[in-house]
């Protein structure tokens, strides 16, 4: 197994777990793709989060990467992640779908803890869902947060986690939390993760349910996160597009 480990994202622990590995920047498009082709790799799979913000952060980008941000009609990060994937792709280098055999840790679509929605709380899962399908869709975020049929909070660059606290600071207790793909989610890219972290933010900002869509969202660690989540009466729920 051959990785490249994002130096500003990436765990060192990995090293531990692959048989090669590079350390290189976000800017170092041109370095990573000789790195595979010197190593023979023609298929990859992304892993792991990139925090959008990196954009605003010093990274040095390299000529393909001054070159792709000048051929790129934005910068959101469906955009930029295509087209990082098209560099590859014009090398050899196949990327395939990020779930590839992780299918068991994908979101079903029902719930998944002991407690089950309440009649108020399905209703704001209903009123939010076309909310989240759009904001989605304007590949602005995956995730609003609402209360009482009105949206708290919506997710932009500062990620899931800090919307979710920010959506309790607002509006205390009760939050219900909902996480969609785009309405043409690439797998390859940007899959919907949930993890035991997700959960801690829930557990801090007072919020009860987190409704995910089914078969399209991860749930990392899952034994550990439902472990959690049951502990503290939280509930887990799928819903189908």
């Amino acid at each position: 197994m051959i990785a490249v480990a994002l130096k500003e994202e990436a765990d060192p622990a990995l090293e531990s777990t692959v048989d090669d590995i590079a350390w290189h920047s976000l800017g170092d498009l041109g370095k990573t793709i000789r790195y595979f082709k010197e190593r023979g790799v023609s298929r990859a799979v992304m892993a792991g989060q990139v925090k959008h913000t990196q954009l605003f952060k010093n990274i040095v980008p390299d000529l393909k990467v001054i070159k792709l941000l000048g051929q790129v009609v934005n910068k959101k990060a469906d955009t930029l992640l295509s087209a990082v994937i098209q560099e590859f792709e014009k090398e050899g280098i196949q990327f395939l779908s990020s779930v590839l055999y992780l299918e068991d840790w994908l979101c079903p679509g029902n719930t998944i803890t002991n407690r089950k929605p309440t009649s108020m709380e399905k209703s704001d899962i209903e009123f939010g869902l076309p909310i989240a399908r759009e904001i989605a869709g304007q590949d602005i975020g995956q995730t609003i947060v609402v209360k009482d049929k009105t949206v708290v909070a919506i997710e932009a660059m500062e990620g899931t986690d800090a919307c979710i606290r920010r959506a309790g600071q607002i509006a205390g207790r009760g939050c219900v939390v909902i996480k969609t793909a785009r309405p043409k989610q690439d797998l390859r890219f940007d899959v919907p993760v949930v993890g035991p972290r997700t959960i801690d933010s829930l557990i801090e900002a007072g919020a009860t349910v987190m409704a995910m869509e089914a078969q399209k969202t991860l749930l990392l660690d899952k034994t550990i996160l439902l472990e959690k989540a049951n502990a503290s009466q939280l509930t887990l729920t799928g819903f189908r597009a």
